[in-house]
C-alpha cells in the first residue's frame, strides 16, 4: 500500500473508496470488498447518509481498527463552532468508532464561517477524535484565509481533480503549504465516458495494457495526489486498486497534460446555494 505523509506525519494511503451516492445497502458490500482486495482508505461524509453502514462494514471486516484510513466530512448546515462539535459527535456514533483520521470541512461556505468552523477542527484534532483535519472544495483564496487565521494548518484539501481539470496552479500551492491535495471524481463522475473516449487516454491505456481508468488514477498517484474513485461494482472496484505494478513515464505525462481544458464538472466553490 502506498501512502502520503501528511504535514503532522500521519500515512494516508493514496488510494482510497469513495461512496458519495453509495447507498447504505450498496455501500456495506462495496467497503467489505475494497477492503478484501487491499484497500485501507474509506471516505465518506455526513450528507452521504451512509456512516453507519460504513462503520458496519469497517467492523465486520475483521482488519484491525488501525490499518483503516477513515474519513468523513462536515454538511454545510453545520458549520459554526458549537454546531461543527455537535456534528462531529453525531458522525462518529454513526460510524462506531472512536476516532476517525481525517475530518474535512465539506465546502467553503464564508471566510468568517470558515475560520468558526476551522478553529472546531482544530478542537476535535487537540482531542484525538480525528488524526488529521482539513478541508474540501476550498481554492488557494480559501486556504490562505484558515491559513491566516488559525493555529493548525490544514493537512488535506479534498478537490475535485481529474485529467481535464488537472489543478496544476492549486497542487502546487498545496505543496508550497505542506497540504496534501485529494481528488475526488478522478473518473470524472456522470461524464466518464467523456474519459473513456478521450484518444490520448486511450493511447496511454493501450500502451501499458490497461484501462483507461487505471491510466486515469495511475496519473493522480504519479503526481502524489491521493485518489478516492467510486464504485459499488465489484469488478470495478477491485480494478481501480490494480494501479501499482506499472508507472507512466514522461512522455505518457506530457501527453495528458495536453487533455487539460480547466472545467469543472461541479459547482465552482464560491456559489454554493446549499
Amino acid at each position: 500500500m502506498k501512502t502520503v505523509k501528511l504535514n503532522n506525519g500521519k500515512e494516508m494511503p493514496i488510494v482510497g473508496l469513495g461512496t458519495w451516492l453509495s447507498k447504505p445497502e450498496e455501500v456495506y458490500n462495496a467497503v467489505l470488498t475494497a477492503l478484501k482486495n487491499g484497500y485501507r482508505h474509506i471516505d465518506t461524509a455526513m450528507i452521504y447518509h451512509n456512516e453507519e453502514a460504513i462503520g458496519k462494514a469497517i467492523k465486520d471486516s475483521g482488519i484491525l481498527r488501525k490499518e483503516i484510513f477513515v474519513t468523513t466530512k462536515l454538511w454545510n448546515s453545520d458549520q459554526g463552532y458549537e454546531s461543527t462539535l455537535k456534528a462531529f459527535n453525531v458522525s462518529l456514533n454513526k460510524l462506531g468508532l472512536d476516532y476517525v483520521d481525517l475530518y474535512l470541512i465539506h465546502w467553503f461556505k464564508g471566510y468568517k464561517k470558515a475560520v468558526n468552523t476551522y478553529k472546531a477542527l482544530e478542537e476535535i484534532y487537540r482531542s484525538g477524535k480525528a488524526k488529521a483535519i482539513g478541508v474540501s472544495n476550498y481554492n488557494v483564496h480559501h486556504l490562505m484565509n484558515i491559513l491566516n487565521n488559525c493555529e493548525i494548518p490544514p493537512m488535506v484539501n479534498q478537490v475535485e481533480t481529474h485529467v481535464t481539470l488537472q489543478n496544476h496552479f492549486l497542487h502546487e500551492y498545496c505543496k508550497d503549504n505542506n497540504i496534501q491535495l485529494e481528488a475526488y471524481a478522478p473518473l470524472m463522475s456522470y461524464r466518464i465516458n467523456e474519459l473513456l473516449e478521450n484518444e490520448v487516454m486511450i493511447k496511454v491505456a493501450k500502451k501499458h495494457n490497461k484501462t483507461v481508468p487505471q491510466i486515469a488514477i495511475r496519473w493522480l498517484i504519479e503526481r502524489e495526489i491521493v485518489v478516492i474513485p467510486k464504485s459499488i461494482n465489484p469488478n470495478r472496484i477491485i480494478s481501480n486498486y490494480d494501479v501499482f505494478d506499472f508507472a507512466l513515464d514522461d512522455e505518457d505525462m506530457k501527453d495528458i497534460r495536453t487533455v487539460n481544458t480547466g472545467r469543472k464538472i461541479f459547482v465552482e466553490f464560491d456559489n454554493v446555494d446549499y
